[in-house]
């Protein structure tokens, strides 16, 4: 049987945290959830687990490393640039939407202000990137 890859989400607000983890459970995922606190983390995570998760919930305002920061050295190696990473940002600046594609996000989410609408945006990003999404295979 396969190890059911993990969530990883990448967020420094601890409020954002709770909320994101609540809505994820609330879909019901089996997968489990890796949490990264700033960008060095969140690298830590990609790079030096045996398992690579089957989505990245990147916020952009990251501590020691900023969420564009990570994206663009996920997307260097040829081990996890395939690996779908989704923006989880409060941020609505077109320069912020545009360089994070440029970079090779799979999408791009503004963090609603309302905590219903939040909870919602979160728990439908966690069952279609870990149930319904086909993953690309991962690379040794």
């Amino acid at each position: 049987m396969t190890a059911l890859r993990p969530i990883l989400l990448v967020e420094d607000n601890p409020d954002d945290e709770r909320l994101t983890l609540r809505a994820l459970r609330q879909g019901h995922l089996a997968n489990p959830i890796v949490v990264a606190h700033n960008g060095e983390e969140a690298l830590r995570q990609v790079f030096d687990s045996a398992l690579l998760p089957c989505v990245v919930l990147l916020d952009l305002k990251l501590p020691k490393v900023n969420g564009l920061e990570v994206l663009q050295q996920i997307r260097t190696s040829d081990r996890t640039r395939l690996l779908p990473v989704v923006i989880l940002t409060s941020s609505s600046e077109d320069r912020d939407i545009i360089e994070s594609y440029s970079l090779g996000a799979n999408s791009y989410v503004r963090k609603p202000v309302n905590i219903d609408e939040f909870t919602e945006a979160v728990r439908q990003l966690g069952l279609y990137w870990a149930l319904i999404s086909e993953l690309p295979p991962t690379l040794p």
